[in-house]
């Protein structure tokens, strides 16, 4: 394995710091330049707010929310040496989060806590958005006007729940991004 990659904190707190990242086949931190635009887009609501970060990788996406404000932000990542370098990198920051070694298919079969705000972005030969929106909302892991985060392919095609209305959207490269809010099923709650 080659020396890791270092990729920076775009704002907040942590402005600036690097986190470290290892070299591992797959792995595509969030570029700067999406990062700054999806964190510009939230800044209004990330204040005080509760984050899941599912398919963590580096957990850049998470980092950048509580350098921003996030009260808190639970960090899923299934690869071990991902999940070593994460918690390694939040010591370092001196930053506490609750960093969870498993496949976030599996762990959100677990009870449910809603978040404020999810930060969707498996690896891309995974296919998972559909099913891991699925969980998401039927689980109850989503707050009743929680915001989604969803990182793909460009021109990926998936299904999400009808629930989820697009609020932004972009394309870097060969990536999509795009902000979904959730609005309840029901228009009277």
């Amino acid at each position: 394995m080659s020396a890791p990659g270092r990729i920076r904190v775009i704002g907040g707190s942590l402005r600036n710091s690097r986190i470290e990242v290892p070299d591992l086949p797959g792995l595509r931190p969030t570029p700067d330049r999406v990062r700054e635009t999806l964190f510009n887009w939230l800044q209004p609501m990330l204040e005080g707010a509760r984050c899941l970060d599912l398919y963590a990788g580096t957990g850049a996406l998470g980092i950048e929310a509580l350098s921003r404000g996030a009260a808190a932000v639970t960090f899923v990542e299934r690869e071990p040496r991902l999940v070593a370098a994460l918690k390694a990198n939040l010591a370092r920051l001196k930053v506490v989060a609750e960093v969870r070694g498993d496949d976030a298919g599996r762990w959100l079969r677990n009870g449910a806590q809603p978040y404020d705000l999810v930060l969707l972005d498996p690896p891309f030969a995974l296919d998972a958005w559909a099913e891991t929106a699925k969980a998401l909302e039927d689980g109850g892991w989503l707050a009743p006007r929680a915001w989604i985060y969803v990182e793909a392919p460009r021109g990926a095609a998936f299904a999400l729940p009808d629930t989820w209305l697009p609020h932004r959207q972009g394309h870097a490269g060969e990536v999509d991004y795009a902000l979904y809010r959730r609005t309840p099923a029901d228009p009277l709650s």
